[in-house]
Order: structure tokens, then C-alpha cells, then sequence
């Protein structure tokens, strides 16, 4: 496993040299939404008997882990692609398995970060409990996972930085930004509460505030068996097209 730890190190190393970039920004980021939406629904708004500043709190922190795990796993495959530097990744003798592992491992690291980062700065605003640590420990190394993963994909699909940004437009920024991170879908209508069930990021973002307030839309046991069947079958997948070598030995 040399060839993990050392493009682990190679790929850590890249997100944590421009960490004013890749960590302050995006706690930055939400800090600012949680501050004007907490403004200004704050006195009007409670989800579950929690205060609405306590209920958003968690949603951004996993919302911001989610997108900065895709970002890391893609943009590092796209960059290599375009500039050409992938073949030296592809030149030693480093298995698939391997290779995805530590694109995978290094987007968890940096949403972590990020996530930590978003918590330590919005706490002041409402400080959460933490009712079961472990379920929102599993819930958002599962969901960094699924969002690494899923990053692979798109940064091998992709031949040019715009394809990138329309996987990321289209696909990953709707099913975070409506995935329940500023509702709950019990205030939704019926027909908007069953689609929500078909997004798994909901189940993500669910379980992972189940961990803060011991309370959520949906049991904590399914999130977790829909996150879980999720990473599994993206990364089986994921795997076999790094296996057969698609748009990278082919």
C-alpha cells in the first residue's frame, strides 16, 4: 500500500498549501448563510422545538463537508487530465483500488475539515448539543465518502472544466441545496415531501442532525442504511470504471 500513502500524501498535501482557499472559504461561506437566514427567521421559525439558528447549524456543517469532498476528488482529476500530469500517476505500478482510495480518503479529509471549520465558527451563534456523536461521526464520514466518490466520477467523465462545472450545477449543488439543509420536508407538500425520500443527501443531512437534537424526519436507522447501500454501490462502481481504465489508460 505505498502507492495509497503516497498519492494520499501527494493529494492532502495539494488541498492544505492552499488552505486559506480550499477550508477558510468555504466556512466562510457559511457563516455568511447562517447569518442572514438566522437573522431573519430566527424570532419566526422553529424545526422539531429546536430554534431555527440550532436546527441550520448542522445542515451547513454537512452540507459544507459534501460539496468540498466532491470538489477535492474532481478538481484534482480534471487539473490532472488538462495539464497532463495524470500520467505520472498512471506510470507506477499503483493499483485501482489503491488509486481510488486516496482520491477518496483525501476529499473525507478536507470535508471534515471543512466541516469542523463550519461548526467551531457558527457555534458561537447557538451552541448545539450532541446527542449521539457516533451517528453524526458515521454520517459524515459516510457522506464525505459518497461525495469523494462521486467526485472520481465526474473528474474522469469530464475533459474540460466546463463539463466539471455543469456535473456540479446541475447534479450536486440541487441535491445538496434541497436536501432539507434550510427545512425540514415536513413543511413541504406531499408530493415535494415524496420526492425529497429519492434524494440520498437528504438522508445524510437527516441522520446527521439526528446526532445534534434526537430528532429527525426520517428514523436515523434508514438514513443510515440509504447512506450506506449508497456508498457501497457508487463505489462498486466507481471501482469498475477505474478497473477498465476509462478515459485514463483507454
Amino acid at each position: 500500500m505505498s502507492g495509497f500513502r503516497t498519492l494520499l500524501y501527494k493529494e492532502v498535501l495539494r488541498f492544505w498549501k492552499v488552505s486559506f482557499q480550499t477550508v477558510g472559504a468555504p466556512v466562510l461561506t457559511a457563516l455568511l448563510y447562517l447569518m442572514i437566514f438566522s437573522h431573519v427567521l430566527e424570532a419566526h421559525v422553529q424545526v422539531h422545538g429546536v430554534p431555527y439558528a440550532a436546527f441550520l447549524i448542522p445542515g451547513l456543517v454537512m452540507m459544507s463537508a459534501l460539496q468540498n469532498a466532491f470538489a477535492n476528488s474532481s478538481s484534482s482529476l480534471i487539473q490532472s487530465k488538462v495539464t497532463g500530469s495524470v500520467v505520472f500517476v498512471l506510470l507506477p505500478p499503483i493499483s485501482y483500488v489503491e488509486f481510488f482510495l486516496a482520491y477518496v480518503v483525501a476529499a473525507m479529509l478536507r470535508g471534515l475539515m471543512v466541516g469542523l471549520g463550519v461548526l467551531l465558527v457558527t457555534m458561537w451563534f447557538a451552541p448545539p448539543s450532541f446527542i449521539a456523536p457516533l451517528w453524526i461521526l458515521a454520517f459524515i464520514v459516510i457522506g464525505g465518502g459518497i461525495m469523494g466518490t462521486l467526485g472520481v466520477v465526474a473528474g474522469i467523465w469530464a475533459d474540460k472544466f466546463d463539463q466539471l462545472a455543469a456535473f456540479q450545477n446541475f447534479l450536486i449543488m440541487p441535491l445538496t441545496m434541497l436536501s432539507g439543509v434550510f427545512y425540514s420536508i415536513h413543511s413541504l407538500p406531499e408530493f415535494w415531501q415524496q420526492v425529497s425520500r429519492f434524494n440520498p443527501v437528504f438522508y445524510m443531512i437527516d441522520g446527521f442532525r439526528f446526532g445534534f437534537f434526537g430528532v429527525s424526519d426520517v428514523a436515523p436507522e434508514t438514513s443510515l442504511a440509504v447512506v450506506a447501500t449508497s456508498f457501497l454501490l457508487a463505489s462498486a462502481a466507481t471501482l469498475a470504471l477505474l478497473k477498465s481504465g476509462y478515459k485514463l489508460r483507454s
